[in-house]
């Protein structure tokens, strides 16, 4: 994998001037993220142990312990330093109001692993610190074992540490985010207001960093600045609440990893999943001291099958709107939960499938615990692959059931439970549809080939491809830059730029704006495992191309991106190009319009030179327009 480039970064590199590219036939740009590669985790050594075990609290310090409060997760083992500091994380113990450091987190220290870590403790820093590391890892190793390749951080040129810092009490205040800017995560405390409700008593401190969803919700923004760098461009309305919508379920279905909460909460409410708060709600120890008397956000928008949701609207504020993405994929999951466990309550009640009054049978509580923590450790690892699938910038939520429903197919043709089917019924239901597509049947949703045949790409063929050790793990900056230069000789050529969805600089579509040169942002690995063992292979890579819109009649000038997403398998074959030029149909009118709307003049801003530019920190300033 690639750290990531940043289009705050820009590259001045072009490929024409290395000698390692010689005889290329037009120009193009490498990024930044493949110059190097990423930081990869830690491999283990003979006679390391395969996990450490560590204690967290599986929503936050306000759950009842008999609710399954705590949970002891295996992380995957690597050595520590005090702090902790590892391969891929770096925790600073720092009181950002107080200017005083926190003793630090030695995970290492004997009388500390033989207990499993710190005791879980709302008051000890050093749990707190435990707590962000911890849950951090087993998302990251969610997304790691969903592409089949390590996850680098939005470092770009600024790559001084290519550790993600986390900041476990950066300031007081009740906000959390991921700042882009300096590729960190601030976890903010205060304390609850005097309408705080439950088990918060008002005026305590409550601290973000203890919330289980807020640290899943903030570390999946940063994979995914790792993943995609321009889904952190606020081009439109669907780009901004992807990113949220996206973060909420990652911290959703890791709910369902801690099985014996899983079990209780489905104790609970009779197997019904859709009634089990700890499994749908988000952050409830903020809602409840924020005054807001619910959870912070929910995945569930109807209990009634037959209601009609919530729909999708362009103009819904960035949360509401990401809501109803999260509301779509979760009934997804719930309709295949009910299709895959009505077999286990037939036999529970003699074929009348109603349960009785009262507590299930533990037989059965384990069995629907059980299917309900693989169903969704499958639709989370589904959500992830389908990253790869969607187009590099400019991202619509119908384009990505569009990826989901590819991403799938190509792993389980097969679909013997129609999880394909459920995820078009739920999209459907809210209005969520795809532009440009015949239809909603999953073969008019899935992506195609290229309209013009093209030629293997020889030199990305996996028999050229040199890794180190694992094919997760490219074998280091020459050989990406090689890889670089393959792709951009190819997508560069004349004869296939329009295939790409790129244009040449003149380009009398372009109606005088400039363009710049491609760019080739990434190319990596995928190794992905289908439910019956099957190992499927690809090579995904991102080009793009930014186009300068001049300033006319009133309007200021801003820079407008394309490009695509390209799909290789093996051989070097194109197996799929997900494209959206900078001369797509619409695609600019469309632009212009959000730029002008209320949402869009939230996020973007004029700069001393009149031209119009996204403002700083997406996320903080998502989380500050959301109070």
């Amino acid at each position: 994998m690639l750290d990531r480039s940043k289009a705050r970064h820009p590259s001045t590199h072009s490929a024409l001037a290395d000698d390692s590219c010689e005889g290329l036939r037009t120009a193009y740009e490498l990024g930044e993220g493949v110059r190097r590669t990423s930081r990869a985790p830690y491999e283990r050594k003979r006679g390391d142990p395969r996990y450490r075990p560590l204690r967290i609290y599986t929503a936050d310090p306000t759950t009842p312990r008999l609710a399954g409060a705590v949970a002891t997760v295996n992380v995957v083992y690597e050595p520590l330093r005090p702090g902790p500091i590892g391969r891929l994380f770096k925790v600073i113990n720092e009181d950002g109001k107080h200017r005083i450091s926190y003793r630090r987190a030695d995970l290492d220290d004997k009388n500390v692993l033989i207990r499993d870590g710190y005791d879980p403790s709302p008051t000890d820093p050093r749990f707190h610190q435990q707590m962000v590391y911890a849950v951090c890892s087993n998302v990251y190793s969610a997304f790691r074992r969903a592409l089949g390749r390590h996850v680098g951080w939005g470092y770009g040129a600024q790559d001084r540490r290519r550790r993600l810092i986390i900041r476990p009490h950066a300031f007081e205040d009740d906000n959390a985010y991921y700042d882009e800017t300096r590729v960190q995560i601030d976890f903010g405390y205060f304390r609850a207001g005097q309408k705080a409700v439950g088990r918060t008593i008002p005026d305590s401190y409550v601290f973000t960093c203890l919330s289980h969803d807020i640290i899943a919700h903030e570390v999946t923004h940063a994979l995914l600045d790792g993943l995609r760098a321009q889904f952190n461009h606020p081009s439109g309305a669907d780009v901004i609440a992807f990113h949220e919508a996206f973060a909420d379920l990652v911290a959703i279905f890791q709910h369902f990893s801690y099985q014996e909460a899983v079990r209780i909460a489905l104790q609970e409410t009779g197997g019904a999943i859709q009634d089990a708060r700890f499994l749908t709600d988000l952050a409830r120890q903020f809602g409840d001291a924020t005054g807001r008397k619910a959870a912070l956000r929910s995945a569930i928008d109807v209990k009634d099958e037959q209601a009609i949701p919530l729909q999708y609207d362009e103009t819904l504020e960035p949360h509401a709107l990401g809501s109803v993405l999260v509301a779509a994929v979760f009934e997804a999951f719930i309709t295949i939960y009910k299709r895959k466990t009505a077999r286990y309550i037939r036999l529970a009640t003699n074929g009348s499938s109603v349960l009785p009054p009262g507590r299930l049978s533990q037989e059965l509580e384990d069995v629907l615990s059980q299917e309900a923590s693989q169903l969704a450790d499958q639709m989370l690892s589904l959500c992830i692959r389908a990253i790869d699938y969607c187009p590099p910038v400019d991202l619509k939520f119908g384009e990505f059931l569009r990826a989901l429903i590819t991403a799938d197919h190509d792993l389980v043709p097969e679909d013997t439970w129609d999880y394909r089917g459920a995820f078009v019924d739920a999209f459907r239901r809210r209005d969520i549809h795809p532009r440009d597509v015949t239809g909603l049947s999953e073969d008019a949703l899935l992506w195609r080939p290229t309209i013009k045949s093209l030629a293997p790409i020889c030199e990305l063929s996996f028999a050229k491809l040199k890794f180190r050790g694992d094919p997760g793990c490219v074998a280091g900056p020459k050989e990406l830059k090689r890889q670089a230069c393959a792709l951009g000789n190819y997508v560069s050529d004349p004869r296939y730029m329009g295939e790409f969805g790129l244009v040449r600089q003149g380009d009398p579509r372009l109606d005088g704006d400039d363009v710049s040169l491609p760019r080739i942002e990434s190319i990596r690995s995928s190794r992905r495992v289908g439910p019956d063992g099957q190992i499927v292979f690809d090579l995904v890579a991102e080009v793009t191309q930014k186009r300068t819109v001049h300033a006319c009649n009133g309007n200021p000038s801003f820079d407008f991106h394309g490009g695509s997403t390209i799909i290789l398998d093996p051989r070097g074959e194109v197996r799929y190009v997900i494209s959206k030029s900078v001369v797509g149909a619409g695609r600019l009118e469309r632009r212009r319009s959000f730029l002008q709307s209320p949402i869009g003049q939230q996020y973007w801003t004029i700069d001393d030179t009149g031209k119009q530019v996204p403002k700083q920190q997406l996320f903080k300033l998502l989380h500050d327009v959301q109070r």
